[in-house]
Formats: structure tokens, sequence, C-alpha cells
């Protein structure tokens, strides 16, 4: 695996050999097999799928108050064609783990539709969920029969004054219900998202891992990232990994985990005195993508609801599967188009983020548009 030295500018991107068109067989890039390589030697197996970019909260770190301009309804892929593409992503291109995320993914209602074909393929990948919690507590029970097996629940605080200025909704309640029913259905583990968006925040970071551990899930503090929709974000005022785990070890006895990390976006401790519900050492981690860049490590595939892949969270360019879902009646060559786009947009892949250049450049789409 290529060790990336990322606090240097990185050179430009490649450009997209597929677009706009369909590449022929012959000029695609390609590795020593038919999966997902990039030229630094890191294969993608795990695909994270934005199914809306709608979201029923307006996280201040996130979105205006008033929301954004959604995709048009047309834009955004259909049933058919969701499951036609995740397809060829398990079936042809080697992935392995697909994460359904949004905006917000229980705001569409086909999505047990979508994750029962996805858990009927042969190579069947493991499924998971990235939810706010809203309306899971009705959708839960159809998402686990239809094969979902893994589920984070983004939550910030558990005090309810703050998780509505947050959210900019008055919902807490809600979402403590989801986490409750997640463990009800047998999910495990139930990992908690949480982003600090101000350094006041880290005061009640020990109540929010406290209230995690007294009820089995596992913490995930994430460093805010530059993917908001006003472009707002400021290094200067970010809340950093350095100070998310001080504080967490002011007040809890934290053990480096022995478990070998590999391409989790998660560095673990274990929570010396508490277990997690099916025995071993409770865990809480924390993702930092700014200052603690994984990128040599990644193995992460996007495809976002409009039908765009996305080699990077951070990318600036994207490769557009409509041409070859919409451009004329869909045959296997149809599949072969898909997986060659696919695979292009793969093998132009950067080394890293470069959030930590100084040409670094946000992307035009926010993190609602992207997926987590």
């Amino acid at each position: 695996m290529t060790t990336v030295h990322l606090g240097l500018p990185l050179p430009s991107r490649t450009a997209d050999p597929c677009l706009p068109g369909l590449c022929a067989p012959d000029t695609t890039p390609a590795g020593p097999d038919n999966r997902l390589w990039d030229t630094h030697g890191r294969v993608a197996t795990d695909l994270r799928v934005s199914v809306t970019d709608r979201c029923n909260l307006r996280c201040r770190y996130c979105m205006p108050a008033e929301g954004l301009d959604w995709l048009p309804g047309d834009d955004l892929l259909t049933t058919d064609e969701f499951i036609r593409v995740l397809t060829v992503a398990v079936r042809d291109l080697g992935v392995r783990a697909i994460r359904f995320t949004g905006g917000e993914p229980l705001l569409r209602r086909d999505l047990e539709e979508i994750v029962a074909a996805v858990t009927g393929l042969d190579e069947r990948p493991d499924i998971a969920m990235t939810t706010n919690g809203l309306g899971l507590t009705r959708r839960i029970g159809g998402l686990v029969d239809a094969g979902l097996t893994r589920v984070n629940i983004s939550l910030d605080t558990v005090d309810a004054a703050r998780f509505a200025e947050i959210t900019r909704r008055d919902r807490l309640g809600d979402v403590l219900d989801g986490l409750a029913a997640a463990r009800a259905a047998g999910l495990h583990p139930v990992k908690v998202n949480a982003v600090l968006p101000d350094r006041s925040d880290l005061s009640r970071l020990p109540d929010l891992l406290r209230f995690c551990l007294d009820h089995g899930y596992q913490l995930r503090v994430i460093e805010q990232m530059p993917l908001d929709a006003g472009h707002d974000w400021d290094r200067a005022s970010m809340v950093t990994a350095d100070e998310i785990l001080a504080t967490l070890q002011a007040g809890f006895d934290l053990r480096p985990d022995p478990t070998p990390r590999g391409a989790d976006p998660a560095q673990t401790w274990l929570v010396d005195g508490y277990t997690e519900p099916h025995g071993g050492p409770a865990r809480v981690g924390v993702i930092a993508s700014v200052t603690r860049p994984f990128c040599g490590d990644c193995d992460r595939t996007r495809l976002t609801a409009d039908g765009a892949l996305r080699n990077c969270l951070f990318a600036t360019s994207e490769t557009s599967l409509l041409p070859a879902l919409r451009g004329g009646p869909l045959s296997v060559d149809t599949d072969a188009a898909i997986a060659r786009l696919w695979r292009g947009n793969a093998w132009a892949k950067g080394p890293g983020h470069a959030v930590n250049s100084a040409g670094f450049h946000q992307p035009d789409r926010p993190m609602s548009a992207i997926g987590g």
C-alpha cells in the first residue's frame, strides 16, 4: 500500500477518461483485474450511496435554515436504476460493502426495495446505513428484514436545547427513539456519529460519550469538514481530533485499540470500565479527516442520488452514469459501459484530498448532495 505525505500540495487530478461518453474497452485505464483500482495501488471495495440529497434537519454546519435547491426529481436515479448500478458494482467490480446515505436516506420510500435487491445478489455485500434517525422507529423492521445489518445515527449532543439550536429542529426525542429501535432490532454495533460545531460543544462531549456507553452505542466523533453549503468552514475554528481526544481522556480511561484499523476511517480506543452489550470492551472513535488524513488506506467509492460517481469525498470532478443508463435501450452493453465508466473514475483518483494544501478548492456539492 502506498503511503502518501498529505501535508504537501497535491498534483492536479487526472482528467476523467470517460466523460462525457462511454469509454471504449481498449482505452479504459485498469488495474491487474476488473476491480476498482487507482494508480496508487488502492482498490475501492466500499461504496457509499446517496439515495437523496433532501434532509428533514437543517444542521448549521451543513445547510441553511431554508434548505437548498434540491435535485429535480427526474434527475434522481429510479429504483430500477439504483438496483442495476449496484448490481454492477457488486457483481462486476468487487464492491463488498454498501452504505446508504443521503441527505437523509429514510426520505426514500423505496429504500427497503433497493436494500432487498442488493441483499439478494450472489455476492451479498455488507449493508449499512447512515441516518439522522428521524422516522427510524417506523422503518427499522422493514429495513432489517430487507437485509440491513448495521446503522450509524447522527447525534451531536444529548442536550435538548443545544440539539434544537444545531439542527434547527426540536427532534431529539425522535433520534433517541430511533437509536433504541435500532438496538432492539438486533443491529450491532449501533454507532453514533457526532460533529462538534463549536469549541463550546467540547464541554458536552463527555455527557454524549457517557450516554452512548450506558446504552450500548459506539460513539464516533468526526472533525468538521469543508463540505458545508455556504462554504463558511474555517480551519482555525474547527474542533480538532487532539482537542476531542484530550477532552475524552480527561473524563475516561482510554487505551489504544489493538484491533488493526485497516481502512476504517475511525481511530478507536477502548474505554476502561465499560463493555459492549454483546461482551468485549466498549470503544470510542475519532475520525480526523482533516488533521490526520487516512487517504493512503482509503477503499471508498461514491455514487450520488443523480447517478454521479465520485472517487473522493472532496473530488472536484465526477463521472455521470446517466448517459449509460438513459442513452438508449438497456442491455448487457449498458452494464459493461457502467463498469468501464466506474473503473475510469476510480483510476483517476488522486493520492489525497488536499484539504491541507494552500490550493485546496472546496467541492461545489455540499455534504448533503454527496453522501457521508
